[in-house]
């Protein structure tokens, strides 16, 4: 969606070093650092059905029915424990376990009580066609309801909504005095993607520097992209003072959170020693870690560790498998193809053989 797809437009400062002062090192990834992109509420996640019995009004469809488990944000917002008000805790226990007709028909009972929370329940199950059939136009409905009674995940909700066209026309500032609502109540998710709009340019005029501090916001409430992100703020001095160590800690961050361009980012920190102590084992563990998760950056990293044999054990063999499945992907490497062409034949068939077996594993 060509909204969408604005969000992606970043200044052209924002680059990643290339090269390094070590004998042995591995170059960062060079050109635009690929973080913009914008995120959008949580899904719910299917998971086996619980042991509780299903309520009367589930009884007929539960058998063939997967449940859910969002986190507390999946149900953006309608998830959250409200001790004086037990009612809100069966809406979102239906929801838990996938009685999404039951959570349906308590969240439509709370919302004709003026309850926010029920409100963006609605929305969420229209919006994903949870019990009822998916209707984008009453999901921003209902967000547009508890939105304006003050929900910050309806806010966000609705804001996304506006921004994808999703139950009515696009409408970028519509969805960016949203997004800066929700930001201004502490949701991180919205924090991060008004952060882009003050990047792009085109909603707001440019300023990295509010971009920093709406990043700072959503990374210290633990959001990885976020984290991801500002850690390249602090690497260039964009927006922050430059701080290699800060941007370290940042990649370290999103790192451990699942990030994988920020494993990738914080292994090669690792095994040169650029602003943390050096550690090529730990640095090679997390480069295979992301070459599994098919990145094809690490894979063509990893590749040069196992050539050099330095921070692991030399392996002609795996290096090119995994040189191999990166090129796949368009990630070239003149000085690997070199290896490549100078393997004895049987060498090669070997590693073309591991890398289409990846591959076709992979998919």
């Amino acid at each position: 969606m060509k909204a969408l797809r604005a969000f992606a437009i970043v200044a052209a400062s924002l680059l990643f070093a290339t090269g390094a002062a070590a004998q042995i090192s591995l170059s960062p990834p060079s050109g635009p650092n690929p973080f913009p992109k914008p995120l959008e509420p949580d899904k719910p996640k299917p998971r086996p059905a619980a042991p509780a019995k299903a309520p009367a009004t589930e009884a007929k469809d539960k058998a063939n029915k997967p449940a859910a488990k969002p986190d507390a944000k999946a149900a953006n917002g309608a998830g959250a424990t409200e001790a004086d008000d037990p009612n809100i805790d069966l809406v979102y226990g239906a929801y838990q376990r996938g009685f999404y007709k039951t959570a349906f028909e308590l969240a439509q009972k709370r919302a004709a009580d003026n309850d926010a929370k029920a409100m963006t329940m609605l929305g969420e199950l229209y919006a994903n066609a949870l019990g009822v059939k998916r209707d984008y136009k009453k999901a921003v409905e209902w967000y547009q309801r508890a939105a304006d009674l003050g929900d910050r995940e309806a806010m966000f909700a609705l804001a996304m909504a506006r921004m994808g066209g999703r139950g009515g026309p696009p409408n970028r500032e519509e969805a960016a005095k949203w997004l800066a609502q929700a930001a201004k109540l502490g949701e991180p998710k919205a924090a991060y993607n008004l952060a882009l709009l003050y990047l792009d340019g085109q909603t707001f005029p440019q300023d990295v520097k509010r971009a920093a501090e709406l990043l700072r916001i959503a990374a210290d409430a633990g959001n990885a992209e976020a984290q991801y992100a500002l850690a390249t703020f602090y690497k260039e001095g964009n927006g922050v003072p430059k701080n290699v160590e800060q941007s370290v800690r940042l990649l370290q961050a999103a790192a451990l959170a699942g990030n994988v361009p920020a494993q990738v980012e914080y292994a090669i920190a690792l095994y040169n020693g650029t602003g943390t102590p050096k550690n090529e084992p730990a640095a090679v563990a997390l480069l295979r870690k992301a070459a599994r998760a098919n990145n094809p950056i690490a894979q063509n990293r990893l590749a040069h560790v196992l050539v050099t044999g330095q921070g692991a054990t030399r392996d002609i063999v795996d290096a090119m498998k995994w040189h191999l499945v990166a090129k796949t992907a368009g990630k070239g490497d003149l000085l690997l193809d070199q290896t490549l062409a100078q393997m004895s034949p049987e060498d090669r068939a070997k590693a073309e053989e591991a890398a289409r077996t990846w591959i076709g594993g992979a998919k």
